[in-house]
């Protein structure tokens, strides 16, 4: 199959779809690799990189586009992209489709067929192709947090760890899944006094025991939200539901009554974002205040470690790319778990979770499939 490789164009976007190792994989396999020049430059890969490989270089994003039979990419395609995607095609990457309708018709409209890294599955029930960037955005909260804390950037002026004789910052995470877990592992080293809270009761025996009295776990009602968002110094937003737009845990009323300078990191704004005033931001501009409250709300958060976030995503994403490669839509056919990632084929949405955010209709993977 021949697997194209676009430079990513949203702002501030560094990261790449293939490191040149996964490309060697590709071209070892017997794939054709199609890669644009340039692409990726933030990882400090030049072409010649990639040709040393195994890929050809491409001159444009719109060649990639018109050869390739597998595009694999980073971020979800911009409004230039999705109109070069075509029937036949498969895209492999993420797509964050709940509350981005103009996305989402934009695929429907190009008859693509469309598989989100965010909702593949594994037969741990996990997701593991979102895991890796979920660490990463995890530990980037935290040192978001302790920029945007500064008096400087308008925040309390408050240090996450303190000093002696000087209590440190307070932090809330809410959501104890895999960006909960290591933004306290971050907050908790350097010395933050930091509560999780989540709704199961497995999930905080497994998370009291890991962190043995260096992170607090709390059972998240909303009262318990409350007493702790207005107890805080940063508040980190870590809710997902796989697929589905984010929910809304803390409210605009609310703001008003937290501390001057607090800090909200929002990790689920990909999806809606877990705040009431959330809005997406950019690592060109990622803060916004509202009532005295720090916002920071960017939404492609590991692009500003590409380095570390592309081979981190590439050691997930590969074997599942291999298979798309090797067998096409019978891969997807035979694999649940890559089912489960088919967001849309051919003009139908088949993510049920996507369907129902959107108010739209839904066809199981598999019934579109055989179409």
């Amino acid at each position: 199959m021949r697997v194209g490789v676009p430079k990513e164009i949203k702002v501030h976007e560094y990261r790449v779809g293939l490191t040149p190792e996964a490309v060697r994989e590709y071209a070892a396999a017997g794939h054709e690799v199609l890669v644009e020049t340039g692409a990726g430059a933030g990882i400090s890969a030049p072409d010649s990189a990639y040709e040393a490989a195994g890929a050809s270089i491409a001159a444009n994003a719109s060649e990639v586009f018109a050869r390739a039979e597998l595009v694999v990419k980073v971020k979800e395609p911009q409004p230039s992209e999705w109109v070069q995607l075509r029937k036949g095609q498969i895209l492999f990457t993420y797509l964050h489709l709940a509350p981005d309708p103009e996305q989402t018709e934009g695929l429907l409209k190009s008859g693509v067929t469309a598989v989100a890294y965010e909702t593949v599955t594994d037969k741990a029930g996990g997701l593991p192709l979102l895991a890796p960037m979920s660490e990463v955005a995890g530990r980037l909260a935290i040192e978001a947090a302790g920029r945007c804390l500064q008096r400087h950037a308008g925040g309390r002026g408050v240090l996450i760890g303190g000093v002696p004789g000087v209590p440190p910052a307070r932090i809330a995470i809410i959501g104890g899944g895999v960006v909960g877990t290591h933004a306290a592992r971050m907050a908790a080293g350097l010395g933050a006094d930091v509560v999780i809270l989540d709704r199961s009761l497995p999930r905080l025996r497994q998370l009291d025991e890991h962190f043995s009295g260096r992170a607090r776990t709390r059972f998240s009602t909303l009262h318990a939200i409350e007493e702790e968002i207005l107890a805080a110094d940063v508040v980190i937003g870590a809710v997902l539901i796989p697929g589905a737009v984010a929910p809304r845990l803390v409210s605009r009323a609310q703001l008003s009554r937290m501390k001057r300078g607090a800090v909200l990191v929002d990790v689920a704004i990909d999806q809606g974002g877990c705040f009431e005033t959330s809005r997406p931001t950019t690592h060109a501009d990622p803060t916004f205040e509202v009532d005295g409250v720090i916002h920071y709300c960017v939404a492609n958060m590991p692009g500003a470690v590409p380095l570390t976030s592309s081979y981190a995503l590439n050691n997930a994403t590969l074997p599942f790319g291999l298979a798309l490669a090797a067998g096409g839509l019978d891969a997807i056919r035979n694999d649940p778990h890559l089912a489960a990632g088919l967001n849309i084929h051919r003009g139908r949405i088949t993510n049920a979770q996507v369907a129902e955010s959107l108010r739209q209709s839904y066809e199981p993977a598999q019934t579109a499939l055989a179409a």
